[in-house]
């Protein structure tokens, strides 16, 4: 009856004698001394010691059971899914100019029709509400509140189908912030508007660098004072892209929010990402699934958590977590009624799993499901936050979406000082 085969042992040098387990398939923390250590690890432990570890899930009783749990967890996990997800794509237009941008090559004046905004509402009422699940959208673009009208006729509906039948619906923003006035936010609430990702790269002169309107005058003023004016309506989950060169930067638009009232406690996590190229092969903005194990990523990534947690502000921490590829029951839909596994998989035609008419074909061989269910991944114990990493950083890095996007290097690197930072703040 051994250690679970997910997880990490790091030192306590303030505490000698010990040292720490943490379970990466459950997120828990203990600080146990050698001695029990030495005692689990040759099947000696105390019954209440076992208990203990069993209900953190950094012991088992059977290590062939755990393995084989793992492997089937996605299948078990769609299996009895009761959530439909989809980021919905109204519209390609934008009104800011971000250099990076990552719709760049396929922007323009695209926009979801009404005909297309009716097929959606009636496949999410018949495939989803109708078969007893609930519902929770994410309007994307280009700028999203460049088509509210488009956005009030999906969700609408969606909405009274949802409370006609039981079931939930919600929606959220992925914007970058510049029309989320006070009175769109309050149009929108009754449509089941819960919260907003915003983009702030940096403070005002990074910032309006990097997210220019289209007129060349910068953004910043305009997103931050319409933050303050709207964060007590939805949770608004700040965050921003950053390059080698300038995510030093970034501490500093935490302090602008700050000095601008805004009340961290009230906000949804901050979660940077690093500038990668872009889409179809030409800059793209950064993802967190897309994060790299160089040194240059991992030291941005730690130092601007750091930061973040020193300011007061919410970070995501370390989880298990699966690719949305891998689940049935999210879909990505274009303006055109497209269907894709990933917003970045949006670059590459090849990559649409089917359309809002004809419905969604097989895709486990094009996206390469299940490349995780090999002997090093499901003895890794890092497979729990990683489950083969990222199809589209895969593809950026070899060409190809096959094999697995190894994430061992960079977790091994900055994955106790994340356990770390968040273990302090707990005790802060």
């Amino acid at each position: 009856m051994p250690l679970s085969r997910y997880l990490k042992i790091y030192p306590e040098p303030d505490h000698p004698g010990s040292v720490l387990l943490y379970s990466t398939k459950k997120g828990s923390v203990a600080r146990v001394s050698k001695t029990l250590l030495a005692a689990a690890r040759s099947g000696s432990l105390a019954v209440p010691d076992r208990a203990a570890l069993r209900r953190l899930e950094l012991w088992v009783d059977d290590p062939a059971a755990e393995r084989e749990a793992m492997t089937s967890l996605v299948d078990l996990t769609n299996s009895r899914s009761c959530i439909f997800s989809a980021t919905v794509v109204l519209t390609l237009a934008c009104n800011l100019a971000c250099p990076y941008c990552f719709e760049d090559h396929f922007r323009g004046d695209h926009a979801m029709s009404e005909e297309t905004a009716r097929l959606l509402v009636a496949y999410i009422k018949q495939e989803q509400i109708d078969r007893g699940r609930d519902v929770e959208l994410r309007f994307y673009g280009g700028e999203p509140l460049m088509a509210v009208s488009r956005l009030k006729e999906i969700a609408g509906p969606l909405r009274d189908a949802a409370v006609a039948t039981g079931t939930k619906f919600s929606c959220s923003l992925v914007t970058n912030a510049t029309l989320l006035t006070r009175p769109v936010v309050k149009e929108l609430l009754p449509f089941g508007l819960s919260s907003a990702q915003i983009t702030l790269d940096g403070p005002a002169g990074t910032h309006n660098r990097q997210r220019p309107f289209v007129s060349g005058l910068g953004s910043f003023d305009t997103i931050v004072a319409n933050l303050r004016s709207v964060y007590d309506l939805i949770t608004i989950k700040p965050g921003g892209n950053y390059t080698r060169d300038n995510y030093h930067e970034f501490p500093a638009m935490l302090d602008d929010l700050l000095e601008a009232g805004i009340d961290p406690a009230r906000l949804g996590p901050v979660q940077f990402a690093p500038i990668h190229p872009k889409s179809g092969g030409h800059t793209q903005h950064g993802s967190a699934c897309g994060f790299g194990s160089e040194p240059w990523l991992i030291e941005a990534n730690l130092f601007l958590r750091e930061e973040s947690i020193r300011r007061g502000f919410s970070v995501e921490k370390p989880r298990m977590g699966v690719c949305m590829i891998e689940l049935t029951n999210n879909l990505v839909v274009g303006f055109d009624g497209s269907l894709y596994k990933c917003p970045p998989l949006m670059g590459w035609p090849e990559f649409a799993i089917g359309t809002l008419a004809d419905g969604v074909s097989d895709y486990r061989h094009s996206h390469n499901l299940d490349a995780w269910k090999n002997d090093e991944c499901l003895e890794c114990a890092y497979l729990p936050l990683c489950f083969g990493g990222c199809r589209f950083f895969n593809k950026l890095n070899t060409g190809s979406i096959d094999g697995v996007d190894c994430r061992r290097d960079m977790l091994d690197a900055c994955l106790e000082t994340i356990v770390r930072q968040d273990l302090k703040r707990g005790h802060q």
